[in-house]
Protein backbone atom coordinates (compact mmCIF):
# COMPACT_ATOMS: atom_id res chain seq x y z
CA UNK A 1 0.00 0.00 0.00
CA UNK A 2 1.03 3.63 -1.16
CA UNK A 3 1.23 5.81 1.85
CA UNK A 4 3.09 8.74 0.34
CA UNK A 5 3.75 10.14 -3.27
CA UNK A 6 5.97 12.78 -4.22
CA UNK A 7 5.23 13.94 -7.82
CA UNK A 8 8.02 16.83 -8.73
CA UNK A 9 7.56 18.33 -12.04
CA UNK A 10 5.41 16.11 -14.04
CA UNK A 11 1.93 16.12 -15.05
CA UNK A 12 -1.38 14.33 -15.19
CA UNK A 13 -1.74 14.55 -18.98
CA UNK A 14 -1.22 12.62 -22.05
CA UNK A 15 1.91 13.36 -24.13
CA UNK A 16 0.45 15.86 -26.43
CA UNK A 17 0.23 13.89 -29.85
CA UNK A 18 2.42 16.76 -31.92
CA UNK A 19 4.99 15.19 -29.94
CA UNK A 20 4.83 11.35 -30.94
CA UNK A 21 6.94 12.16 -33.93
CA UNK A 22 9.14 14.19 -32.42
CA UNK A 23 10.24 11.40 -29.70
CA UNK A 24 9.93 8.96 -32.14
CA UNK A 25 12.54 10.60 -34.47
CA UNK A 26 15.05 11.50 -30.99
CA UNK A 27 15.00 7.79 -31.01
CA UNK A 28 15.52 6.94 -33.89
CA UNK A 29 19.05 9.72 -33.75
CA UNK A 30 19.72 8.61 -30.36
CA UNK A 31 20.79 4.69 -31.44
CA UNK A 32 22.47 6.71 -34.22
CA UNK A 33 24.61 8.18 -32.52
CA UNK A 34 22.95 11.96 -31.84
CA UNK A 35 22.73 11.51 -27.68
CA UNK A 36 24.63 14.28 -27.14
CA UNK A 37 23.47 16.83 -30.15
CA UNK A 38 19.71 15.54 -28.57
CA UNK A 39 20.28 16.82 -25.15
CA UNK A 40 22.27 19.69 -26.32
CA UNK A 41 20.55 21.27 -28.58
CA UNK A 42 16.47 19.70 -28.44
CA UNK A 43 15.83 18.97 -24.37
CA UNK A 44 18.56 21.01 -22.14
CA UNK A 45 17.83 24.04 -23.29
CA UNK A 46 14.31 23.94 -21.72
CA UNK A 47 14.75 22.03 -18.43
CA UNK A 48 16.76 24.77 -16.75
CA UNK A 49 16.58 28.53 -15.05
CA UNK A 50 19.23 30.95 -16.35
CA UNK A 51 21.56 30.97 -13.69
CA UNK A 52 25.56 30.86 -12.77
CA UNK A 53 25.66 27.52 -12.20
CA UNK A 54 23.11 26.22 -15.52
CA UNK A 55 26.73 25.09 -17.19
CA UNK A 56 27.66 22.93 -14.64
CA UNK A 57 24.05 21.55 -14.13
CA UNK A 58 23.98 20.90 -17.85
CA UNK A 59 27.45 19.17 -17.94
CA UNK A 60 25.84 17.05 -14.57
CA UNK A 61 22.87 16.21 -16.92
CA UNK A 62 24.91 15.00 -20.31
CA UNK A 63 27.22 12.94 -17.98
CA UNK A 64 24.26 11.58 -16.55
CA UNK A 65 22.49 10.83 -20.45
CA UNK A 66 25.76 9.54 -21.59
CA UNK A 67 26.12 6.90 -19.01
CA UNK A 68 22.86 5.68 -19.59
CA UNK A 69 22.86 5.66 -23.21
CA UNK A 70 20.40 5.18 -26.00
CA UNK A 71 18.44 1.97 -23.95
CA UNK A 72 17.80 4.39 -21.43
CA UNK A 73 16.90 7.45 -23.87
CA UNK A 74 14.36 5.09 -25.61
CA UNK A 75 12.72 3.75 -22.48
CA UNK A 76 12.23 7.40 -20.99
CA UNK A 77 11.05 8.29 -24.52
CA UNK A 78 8.84 6.41 -24.76
CA UNK A 79 7.26 6.30 -21.22
CA UNK A 80 6.84 9.65 -21.91
CA UNK A 81 5.19 9.62 -25.19
CA UNK A 82 2.98 6.62 -24.79
CA UNK A 83 1.67 7.89 -21.14
CA UNK A 84 -2.02 7.59 -20.17
CA UNK A 85 -3.74 10.50 -18.90
CA UNK A 86 -3.91 9.94 -15.43
CA UNK A 87 -5.76 13.04 -14.35
CA UNK A 88 -8.84 10.64 -12.88
CA UNK A 89 -6.62 8.97 -10.39
CA UNK A 90 -5.65 12.03 -8.63
CA UNK A 91 -8.43 11.83 -6.42
CA UNK A 92 -7.45 8.74 -5.14
CA UNK A 93 -4.19 9.88 -4.00
CA UNK A 94 -2.75 9.00 -0.78
CA UNK A 95 -3.68 11.73 1.66
CA UNK A 96 0.63 12.15 2.33
CA UNK A 97 0.89 13.26 -1.10
CA UNK A 98 3.55 16.08 -2.20
CA UNK A 99 2.99 18.19 -5.57
CA UNK A 100 6.50 19.89 -5.77
CA UNK A 101 7.97 22.13 -8.94
CA UNK A 102 10.64 24.61 -9.99
CA UNK A 103 8.06 27.89 -10.43
CA UNK A 104 10.05 28.51 -13.65
CA UNK A 105 9.57 25.09 -15.17
CA UNK A 106 8.91 25.34 -18.59
CA UNK A 107 8.57 21.77 -19.68
CA UNK A 108 5.81 20.94 -16.78
CA UNK A 109 4.92 24.59 -15.92
CA UNK A 110 3.38 25.57 -12.44
CA UNK A 111 -0.20 25.48 -14.33
CA UNK A 112 -0.17 21.85 -14.37
CA UNK A 113 1.02 21.91 -10.82
CA UNK A 114 -2.30 23.83 -9.75
CA UNK A 115 -4.50 21.53 -12.08
CA UNK A 116 -2.83 17.82 -10.09
CA UNK A 117 -3.89 20.22 -6.73
CA UNK A 118 -7.32 20.67 -7.51
CA UNK A 119 -7.17 16.93 -8.49
CA UNK A 120 -5.80 16.28 -5.53
CA UNK A 121 -6.76 19.23 -2.56
CA UNK A 122 -5.59 17.59 0.73
CA UNK A 123 -1.73 17.42 -1.19
CA UNK A 124 0.89 19.64 -0.36
CA UNK A 125 1.80 22.15 -3.34
CA UNK A 126 5.51 23.60 -2.94
CA UNK A 127 6.93 25.83 -6.04
CA UNK A 128 10.75 26.04 -5.65
CA UNK A 129 12.07 29.65 -6.98
CA UNK A 130 14.82 30.25 -9.07
CA UNK A 131 14.72 26.78 -10.34
CA UNK A 132 13.27 25.16 -13.64
CA UNK A 133 12.43 21.58 -14.30
CA UNK A 134 15.38 20.04 -12.05
CA UNK A 135 14.66 21.53 -8.55
CA UNK A 136 16.47 18.92 -6.88
CA UNK A 137 20.03 20.15 -9.04
CA UNK A 138 19.02 23.79 -9.40
CA UNK A 139 17.87 24.88 -5.63
CA UNK A 140 18.62 21.21 -3.91
CA UNK A 141 18.58 23.18 -0.43
CA UNK A 142 14.98 24.52 -0.56
CA UNK A 143 14.05 20.94 -2.71
CA UNK A 144 15.29 19.19 0.70
CA UNK A 145 13.95 21.29 3.09
CA UNK A 146 10.43 21.18 1.59
CA UNK A 147 10.31 17.13 0.51
CA UNK A 148 11.77 17.39 4.68
CA UNK A 149 8.77 19.38 6.00
CA UNK A 150 6.19 16.97 3.97
CA UNK A 151 7.37 13.62 5.35
CA UNK A 152 7.34 15.44 9.33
Amino acid sequence: RITHLALMDTTPLADAPANFDVRTRQIADVHAGQLEAIMRDELKPAYLVDSPRKSAIMDVCMAMAKDLGPDVFEAQSLALRDREDLRASLASAPDKTLILYGAQDRLCPPERHHLMHSLAPHATLVAVENAGHLPTLEAPLPTTQAIQNWLV
